[in-house]
């Protein structure tokens, strides 16, 4: 069977050391955390991670039962993009040199992102989307010359019923 990317979500209870054992299981088994997002609910007592792992199915099922069975994990769902809303944001700081400085604003334009610092020879960019789109940004913005990038991972959330 051949690997796939798998959007994990997880609501678990907001103590010290949850995320640990969630991260120790992976570890423990050999397999690689591809992104990781922890945050507070609405509910201050629980939080939400959501995490990307690559697995075969059979695999991922075993992940999922090991999970559901660590203390302090309240609920684990494996996201099916059709079903949900995935969204990753980064930080992108890129050369504005003067002969740069317009070429980089028609990306930004076309990508809807914003530049949220400038200097005298760097934009930062603020840019959200699926993967597809920070990929192509990213594309985009190497030949000018990317000086640094920091990146969320997905963050994501299951489509409410119609």
């Amino acid at each position: 069977m051949t690997e796939a990317k798998h959007v994990i979500t997880m609501l678990v209870d907001n103590q010290p050391g949850v995320l640990a054992r969630v991260v120790g299981l992976f570890g423990g088994r050999g397999f690689n955390i591809e992104s990781l997002c922890v945050a507070e609910t609405t509910n201050p007592e629980i939080s939400r991670i959501t995490l990307v792992t690559r697995a075969d199915p059979l695999v991922m099922e075993q992940i999922q039962k090991q999970l559901r069975k660590l203390i302090n994990v309240i609920k684990v769902r494996d996201m099916d993009k059709s079903k949900a809303v995935q969204r990753e944001m980064a930080l992108i700081c890129v050369n504005a040199k003067p002969e740069h400085r317009a070429e980089v604003l028609r990306i930004v334009d076309i990508f809807r992102c914003k530049v949220v610092d400038t200097g005298i020879e760097h934009y930062i960019l603020e840019v959200t989307g699926d993967e597809g789109k920070l990929a192509a940004i990213i594309n985009l913005l190497k030949p000018i010359g990317i000086k640094k990038i920091a990146r969320t991972g997905i963050v994501a959330l299951f489509r409410e019923p119609k």
